[in-house]
């Protein structure tokens, strides 16, 4: 399941969306729902939830709302929900951003976890972020996930 959180985006104009579509096909995944939501922690968690309570999806990727800004609040519905945490993601993640845009890379609250037996990763919404955590970890790791998940 892929879920963009944004006020602005819609299916039409969410590249991120369509890029994180178009890599998990690309390496035999298949995207079972997607979802573009506004930044709002209740439709979010809505959409996890009834995302893990589906038997054919086993992972959850959800992007944007991950800044610090005012309505950046992704963060806060998806960490609310996590029963453990991949605390690794997030600081790998960062180290990654670091890397390319600097001490900005602070600001980005990226997470993952897990949730009733479902993999939810929560990452930034810009292409570049997107493209980052797909390619470098969220695609290497995805198949030995949902394999340990037993889903």
């Amino acid at each position: 399941m892929v879920i963009t959180c944004s006020d602005t985006r819609t299916e039409a104009t969410d590249a991120s969306g369509a890029v994180i579509m178009n890599a998990l096909k690309e390496r035999g995944h298949t995207v079972a729902a997607y979802h573009v939501v506004k930044d709002e922690p209740a439709a979010i968690r809505k959409l996890v939830k009834a995302g893990a309570k589906n038997a054919y999806i086993q992972a959850i990727i959800v992007n944007g709302g991950t800044g610090i800004s005012r309505r950046d609040s992704t963060f806060e519905a998806i960490d609310a929900l996590l029963e453990k945490r991949l605390e690794g993601f997030g600081e790998i993640f960062r180290y990654l951003s670091y890397q390319e845009i600097g001490s900005a890379a602070i600001m980005s609250r990226a997470v993952a976890g897990v949730f009733h037996h479902t993999v939810v990763f929560s990452i930034p919404g810009s292409e570049k972020a997107v493209r980052l955590a797909m390619d470098k970890l969220i695609l290497n790791e995805l198949g030995h996930i949902v394999r340990e998940m037993g889903k």
